[in-house]
């Protein structure tokens, strides 16, 4: 028996787009996230707070839409700002990571340095292919300095209630085998430990290999995990009981992650999570639209569709907990239908960040 997530959001933006007599300003949906790159999405999602790093970083996105508009002047501005912020702050960013770090990032900015030195002179060629080659090298390496600065404690905490559930306290690297073809994604224990210590358990349990796609709805989602037999989800052989895995979603203007709760539940009704549903290939997990609390193994990929399903303005996010990103393969998600299966899911790295109990 296949678990839901709520339609509501699909019928709800195509009711709202569509219906003339509702008035425009009661109609108007929230402001978007401008993030639809999983990469950046990823980035941004981690629990850091270096402000000179965090600026480099946004500046060098933000040259999406400037690169678009062949606006060379304003990407030729933030290339400078980025180059003066290596040179000039990289003692303040050196002083933020842990000492045992610094060595290796002091070298990963010293490369940093010369990508964006690369990228000042290919601004002056006005060369837009190259741009987006070495930015993206850039950005890679502001991700790997960014991991430095992270702590072995974890930094939010999971009620008590929840101890015997296993918990990802960090992210992982997963290869997801279908028939179709393979994809690869990043779970993130970070934002969504819960839900993710469950799909990387389930994973090396081999529990997702070769259940079949059991529900597709274009440009909506692809769902999964769904168990032969009457089963909706994980049994625990050590109870013979189910295993429920709570609603879990953080959201960047509260201390503490929601749990159990919508973002409805709580008034908000404009937030973004810090993990949105704003791109193909969003990982997401299933419940009961009678339950919130008992997601258990079934999962969903998010068909990101830009005029459905508009990022930050979906109503998936805040009623389902996301907890991943597609990061390579994602355009296999497009030849998938009910006719398909998982062959495998793969735990690539980040095994050691799962934990099965408090």
């Amino acid at each position: 028996m296949a678990k839901k997530i709520c339609i509501l959001a699909l019928v709800t933006i195509i009711f709202s787009l569509s219906s003339p007599w509702i008035d425009p300003a009661v109609a108007s949906l929230p402001n978007g996230n401008r993030l639809k790159d999983p990469y950046a999405i990823l980035r941004n999602s981690l629990p850091i707070d270096q402000k000179e790093l965090r600026e480099l970083q946004n500046k060098l996105e933000d040259t999406s839409d400037d690169l678009r508009g062949s606006r060379w002047s304003a990407i030729s501005k933030a290339t400078s700002r980025s180059q003066f912020l290596v040179s000039n702050r990289k003692n303040q960013i050196l002083e933020s990571i842990p000492e045992e770090n610094r060595e290796k990032a002091g070298n990963l900015l010293s490369k940093l340095k010369e990508e964006l030195d690369d990228l000042g002179e290919i601004t002056n060629e006005k060369n837009k292919v190259s741009f987006l080659n070495v930015r993206r090298q850039g950005l890679k390496t502001i991700d790997d300095i960014e991991s430095l600065l992270i702590t072995d404690e974890f930094p939010y905490k999971i009620p008590m209630e929840y101890d015997n559930l296993p918990r990802l306290l960090g992210r992982a690297n997963v290869e997801i085998k279908t028939s179709k073809g393979n994809m690869t994604a990043i779970i993130d224990g970070y934002n969504a430990p819960l839900t993710a210590g469950a799909f990387i358990d389930l994973s090396l349990k081999g529990f997702y290999d070769g259940l079949p796609i059991n529900r597709a709805e274009e440009f909506f989602i692809l769902q999964t995990g769904d168990p032969k037999g009457e089963a909706i989800g994980y049994i625990n052989p050590d109870n013979n009981e189910l295993r429920k895995v709570p609603l879990e979603i953080r959201t960047p203007n509260f201390d503490d992650t929601l749990y159990g709760e919508t973002f409805e539940d709580v008034g908000l009704y404009t937030e973004t999570p810090t993990l949105p549903f704003a791109t193909l290939g969003t990982l997401g997990w299933a419940h009961s639209e009678y339950d919130l609390n008992d997601g258990s193994s079934q999962f969903f990929f998010f068909l990101y569709e830009a005029e459905l399903n508009p990022a930050g303005r979906n109503l998936i996010d805040g009623r389902n907990a996301a907890f991943g990103y597609v990061i390579e393969g994602s355009e296999i998600l497009n030849k998938l239908g009910v006719d398909d299966k998982i062959i495998e899911i793969k735990v690539l790295n980040g095994s050691e960040n799962l934990k099965l109990n408090a």
